[in-house]
């Protein structure tokens, strides 16, 4: 994702690369952050991992939300759902369909959280096209 805005310019080209690919991963606009942490997030799982070659944005986003859903991180996953609908890289039925496989493999309880997730964001991102249909 090419940063048409110029605003990354003034980084070193593996922290630009990092932030827009997390931009683009997660679908809102990032800053610089400080510290380590900031930085191997940005420069090392974004610039590098996310932009190898072999998987696709898509494959990694399942592979990712499987991997929050068997380890509970359910925090995480209010990021990554609302976010891989609003890339386009799952769609509804996608999401439903996680839903479903979750709750065989993961436990019930935990496709359970997950379909509450799933619906509230399906649903958000339903009144935010119908609202930005009647503005047309």
């Amino acid at each position: 994702m090419a940063d048409s805005t110029g605003k990354f310019d003034d980084l070193p080209e593996k922290r630009r690369l990092g932030l827009e690919k997390m931009e683009q991963v997660y679908g809102f606009e990032m800053t610089d952050g400080q510290g380590d942490f900031f930085g191997y997030t940005a420069d090392h799982l974004f610039a590098d991992i996310w932009n190898r070659p072999g998987l696709t944005d898509r494959d990694r986003r399942l592979l990712l939300i499987g991997l929050l859903i068997g380890s509970n991180q359910h925090d995480v996953l209010t990021i990554q759902v609302p976010a891989a609908l609003s890339s386009g890289d799952l769609d509804a039925t996608a999401l439903r369909e996680i839903v479903i496989l979750a709750c065989h493999y993961a436990g019930w309880s935990h496709g359970g959280r997950l379909n509450s997730l799933v619906e509230e964001t399906i649903a958000k991102a339903e009144r935010a096209a119908k609202k930005a249909a009647a503005q047309e």
